[in-house]
């Protein structure tokens, strides 16, 4: 495990990969603007994030050719509501590049960071604030997820190929909180060794370290496919 200074009290921070085009969802332009109940998809995410007790700032990392933000998003201002146009090509990158602006910015390693989707826009703030609660005294650190219900099969050719035993399986969702000084080493470990990084806690377990599961909503899923949007649609006009 990593040592970190003691008698300091670590601050949280929320990281939002936004650089993505959004190529499965169908959309136009990149997904995180599409208007959902009256607001770009990615307003919601932020105004859930900006919510939550106890963060110290929430930084939105865009493309550099991103230009769209500030007339879609002018609610998204103030002393901690950041942006840095930075991101990469993939999401390890933009997440590497984002850890880079937090630290510019006065984030210390033993600071929290906690990475979410900008399309998991149903995001509820007493979800993260449960998150944080769980990973305040762990070592390690930890994600929201899911257990998984549905029977699951494994396919080739269009076809059942075998049935998977769905038993200790969790789907992964977002946030996924880890330190700085964890989670900015853990990105460049995967990065050299060529692994895939589709999520944070991917990279930390390439460590050999253990992240935290805590049980989170179906609700908190990410808008991915064409018809995710209906649902994130009918999901957030409920709520009203």
């Amino acid at each position: 495990m990593s040592n970190y200074a003691t008698g300091l009290q670590p601050r949280c921070y929320a990281l939002v990969p936004a650089a993505g085009v959004g190529a499965r969802s169908g959309a136009a332009g990149p997904k995180q603007y599409v208007s959902l109940a009256g607001r770009p998809m990615m307003a919601h995410t932020l105004a859930a994030l900006r919510r939550v007790p106890g963060l110290a700032a929430t930084l939105v990392v865009l493309s550099p050719e991103d230009d769209q933000f500030e007339s879609l998003l002018p609610e998204f201002e103030g002393e901690t509501a950041w942006v840095a146009r930075c991101g990469g090509a993939t999401r390890a990158d933009t997440v590497a590049a984002g850890l880079r602006e937090l630290q510019a910015r006065g984030a210390q390693p033993h600071d929290w960071v906690l990475v979410h989707d900008a399309a998991r826009c149903l995001l509820q703030p007493a979800w993260v604030e449960q998150l944080m609660a769980a990973c305040a005294g762990d070592e390690v650190g930890g994600l929201l997820a899911l257990p998984l219900a549905d029977t699951l099969k494994a396919e080739q050719g269009g076809r059942v190929a075998a049935t998977v035993d769905r038993q200790g399986k969790w789907a992964a969702q977002t946030p996924q909180m880890f330190r700085l000084g964890l989670l900015q080493p853990a990105l460049a470990h995967a990065e050299s060794a060529g692994a895939a990084v589709t999520d944070e806690a991917s990279a930390i377990e390439a460590l050999g370290h253990r992240p935290l599961l805590v049980a989170s909503s179906l609700e908190n899923f990410k808008v991915t496919w064409p018809a995710d949007f209906a649902l994130a649609e009918r999901l957030l006009r409920s709520r009203g």
